[in-house]
């Protein structure tokens, strides 16, 4: 089930107590006044009393408090939000990101083309409620997380989480929760050995998790000096808001364990919206993977690798530099020239375990990548146009981007075109539905499935796989990929779509 499912379909779900749906949508129950997860273990409520909300902020606004028992702000991140392109899905993607804490609601307005009255109109009419109640709920999840997984004091948990005021922290707690701080900290397992000034928090997602392949993934691009990456482990330092930020997320069984270390403890959401979509840790892969088998000749694919995801971005910026870099040039040739430019450009951060290096700011490849850069000439100077587009403020790449308006603006920079724009979107904004019918490892997967390998007969034949093409990208690049490299597809050939257009490998970096 995806998160269009009718009210009898929701209802047979929390009947079932099914955690397929946990954070698609809450359930608030009027005789109680709470909201619970799908999956809530209590006694299933009488039809008649249930009313279906698609966010926690939308029930709070209603009157309703979260369940002390489910605790529903902790289940995994709605795919809806994480999917959807209209406005509603990518203002929770900016909101997610801290948006509303560092630009208000007039810069969250502005971002998305509205004015904030009509942007308050527009979100209320479609999720219950504003971009203020929204960004309130992200701060009540945070500010959960924080209390029942690290030892922070509660002050530090309170301007962590975004709050302004330690009263305001306090007063929003207990209306969400209908607890005290102290009494949500009540529930928090033992951090005593935990190192001073690190974080450490569990992330939630939905299994199956092809957690191994990202890893790898990761390890096969990893820039020497800036992250590492093991069969378990990715760890990176990075620039946010408030400093750098150094994380490493590790898989222990079934535990996702995110590590942190931050200049600002107030970037510490920011950090956890990133690295969920840097691991699409929202997606629905359930659903994902029973769209895709649907097609008997992908059933294979299904079969093999359940459960497959999307690799995100931690910047915009960083990934346009990435694919640019390692266009026409093999996965171990982009380390190398991506390394150099970190290790010439990129800025010292001794905020982790030990000091490494930020990914270059686009000011300074703007300023000096001409010299640190290798290559055809034109390609450098495509590479620094872009950074000073970037750096200027011209051009800017986020998460909450339209998709299809992101392509028309990375279309009218030199040196990109339509497979390196689809690439960068797949990444950056997480659009679900991207094919590359001109890339040769994507090809060679339909091949080898007996589907049309041609550019115009492979893009016709992917169509019955919306919205979910991206996956089946994923599925297609793993299928080639040789077993001891399974998850870094070959580079494929330069594309005829510009002269300037760098055909990059499947996924750069």
């Amino acid at each position: 089930m995806t998160f269009t499912a009718t009210f009898d379909e929701r209802y047979r779900a929390i009947s079932a107590r099914d955690a397929r749906f946990d954070g698609q949508f809450v359930t608030a129950v009027r005789s109680t006044g709470i909201y619970c997860r799908p999956s809530c273990p209590a006694r299933t409520p009488k039809e008649a009393n249930v009313t279906f909300y698609p966010t926690s902020a939308a029930a709070h606004e209603a009157g309703y408090r979260a369940c002390k028992r489910c605790l529903p702000e902790a289940a995994p991140g709605s795919p809806e939000w994480d999917l959807r392109s209209d406005t509603a899905g990518r203002a929770m993607r900016l909101i997610a990101d801290g948006v509303v804490e560092r630009e208000g609601t007039e810069g969250l307005a502005r971002r998305l083309g509205y004015s904030s009255r009509h942007l308050g109109r527009l979100l209320t009419a479609e999720l219950g409620a504003g971009p203020l109640a929204l960004a309130r709920a992200h701060r009540a999840h945070t500010a959960r997380m924080l209390l029942v997984g690290t030892d922070l004091s509660v002050t530090d948990v309170a301007f962590s989480a975004g709050f302004a005021s330690v009263r305001q922290f306090n007063d929003t707690i207990r209306e969400v929760f209908d607890m005290t701080p102290g009494a949500l900290r009540a529930r928090r397992r033992d951090h005593a050995d935990a190192p001073p000034g690190l974080i450490e928090l569990t992330l939630p997602y939905r299994e199956p998790f092809d957690a191994a392949g990202l890893f790898r993934w990761m390890a096969a691009r990893a820039i020497a000096g800036t992250e590492t990456a093991t069969d378990t482990s990715y760890s990176r330092v990075v620039a946010l808001p408030g400093g750098p930020a150094w994380m490493r997320l590790t898989l222990s069984g079934t535990r996702l364990a995110l590590a942190a270390r931050l200049t600002t403890l107030s970037d510490l959401r920011v950090l956890v919206a990133r690295v969920r979509r840097l691991f699409d840790l929202d997606a629905d892969p359930l659903a994902i993977d029973a769209a895709l088998a649907q097609v008997p000749l992908a059933q294979r694919l299904v079969a093999d690798c359940p459960g497959i995801r999307v690799p995100g971005a931690m910047s915009g910026d960083e990934m346009l530099m990435r694919a640019m870099v390692g266009q026409q040039i093999s996965v171990p040739a982009a380390r190398t020239h991506l390394t150099r430019l970190t290790a010439e450009l990129g800025e010292m951060a001794d905020v982790g375990p030990e000091s490494a290096r930020l990914f270059p700011t686009m000011r300074a490849i703007a300023d000096h990548g001409a010299t640190v850069l290798r290559g055809p000439a034109a390609r450098i100077r495509s590479i620094v146009e872009a950074a000073r587009r970037l750096a200027d403020g011209d051009l800017a790449l986020t998460s909450g981007d339209d998709s299809h308006e992101q392509r028309t603006a990375l279309l009218a920079l030199g040196g990109v075109g339509p497979w390196t724009a689809d690439y960068v979107r797949m990444r950056v904004v997480g659009d679900p539905d991207i094919t590359l019918p001109g890339d040769v490892a994507v090809r060679a997967g339909a091949r080898a499935l007996g589907a049309p390998d041609d550019p115009a007969g492979f893009a016709l034949w992917a169509e019955q796989f919306a919205p979910w093409r991206s996956y089946l990208t994923a599925h297609l690049w793993r299928a080639t990929a040789p077993e001891s490299t399974r998850d870094i597809p070959p580079a494929p050939k330069a594309a005829s779509a510009t002269k300037a257009e760098t055909a990059t490998k499947a996924e750069t970096a």
